[in-house]
């Protein structure tokens, strides 16, 4: 009997952001390890493709670099790499222009493409509606969608990415005392108004340093935000900033071993939801109503103001047009509080 030949590759499609492209791959894993048959090969940049820990079987990886694909020679040069892939069906979850062109030129060749619905007017509603109660349906469930359209039945069953993982790290430079509870801190934001105000997580990180209970890890990437935290380092006992210790795969695995991380509205909340790890989120100008809470996380652990000009933006911004940043102004006891709580110690 004639075997049937392997059936043609889904490409999903995400090239940015790193908090965005995390939080596609709940929806990624849980569509390959349900449809094992299904090749699945994900388009994305090289820093993210570290991501993609523990990755199905079934699917493989289309890294390119940003300077590779940019400008018009940039995409001739995507599509002739893509034109090599035995592709049948395109995911597009991003849905930006460079998107729309590679679905353009599968559409030309006969291939079904399912794109991303942003729900722009809805998000609209949403900042003209502070206050009514509206949910902008969340990130992650839309990209199930993408899938479904598709004609994948898929249901979300993904838990973490450490579950097919086999490395195995060497942490103790960071967690020398098993006997101590660790907590992360990502305190920086891409956009001011998305960001705890320093002097006030500096307050925070003193509190739970001095409580011989904790061990603080202080997570976050840029040349300025590093130093900070080393400052931070410095004045604090038990407080270690592991920035630039770690590749990005690692810095993930170390979210797996502390208790509770606490983030912005940013890419470490998705980076902590990828491996399970409880997460309190603190919230300025967006909300977890703008549909970006964390896979798996819980909107009772957030903190949020509940200001009756929040949201004020989707994506976030330098600027506020109150001038003062008060839906960032709740108090550093409240927020260890509420650390505290997850910890499930003793407040």
């Amino acid at each position: 009997m004639k075997q049937s030949s392997q059936p043609k590759s889904l490409l999903v499609v995400r090239l940015s952001a790193l908090g965005d492209v995390a939080m596609t791959i709940p929806a990624i894993y849980s569509l390959a390890m349900q449809h094992p048959e299904q090749p699945v090969k994900v388009l994305t940049l090289q820093p993210f493709a570290r991501l993609f820990i523990g990755k199905p079987a079934n699917v493989t990886l289309i890294a390119v670099a940003k300077a590779d694909i940019k400008g018009l020679k940039g995409l001739v040069r995507l599509l002739r790499l893509l034109s090599k892939e035995d592709i049948g069906l395109v995911a597009d979850l991003h849905n930006v222009l460079r998107s729309w062109l590679v679905d353009a030129y599968f559409r030309l060749r006969g291939r079904r493409v399912a794109m991303l619905d942003k729900g722009r007017k809805a998000r609209l509603t949403l900042l003209r509606e502070r206050g009514s109660g509206a949910q902008h349906k969340a990130y992650t469930t839309r990209y199930f969608e993408v899938f479904r359209r598709l004609g994948f039945a898929v249901e979300p069953t993904f838990t973490t990415v450490l579950e097919h993982d086999t490395a195995q790290p060497d942490f103790t430079a960071v967690l020398p005392d098993a006997e101590k509870v660790a907590i992360g801190i990502a305190p920086f934001a891409r956009y001011q108004n998305k960001t705890y105000p320093l002097q006030l997580m500096e307050q925070v990180v003193a509190q739970l340093s001095a409580d011989g209970r904790f061990r603080v890890l202080l997570f976050s990437g840029g040349k300025h935000e590093r130093e900070q935290m080393e400052a931070w380092q410095g004045r604090y006992p038990n407080t270690l900033s592991v920035a630039g210790r770690y590749s990005l795969d690692d810095e993930i695995r170390l979210m797996a071993r502390v208790r509770v991380m606490v983030t912005m509205d940013s890419a470490n909340m998705h980076l902590a939801s990828l491996v399970g790890t409880p997460v309190v989120s603190v919230w300025g100008s967006t909300t977890p109503q703008c549909g970006f809470m964390g896979w798996g996380q819980q909107q009772a652990h957030a903190m949020l103001m509940g200001c009756d000009c929040q949201p004020c933006t989707i994506a976030g911004s330098d600027s506020c047009r109150r001038g003062d940043f008060r839906c960032l102004q709740f108090a550093p006891d409240a927020l260890c509080r509420r650390i505290v709580s997850l910890t499930k110690l003793p407040l």
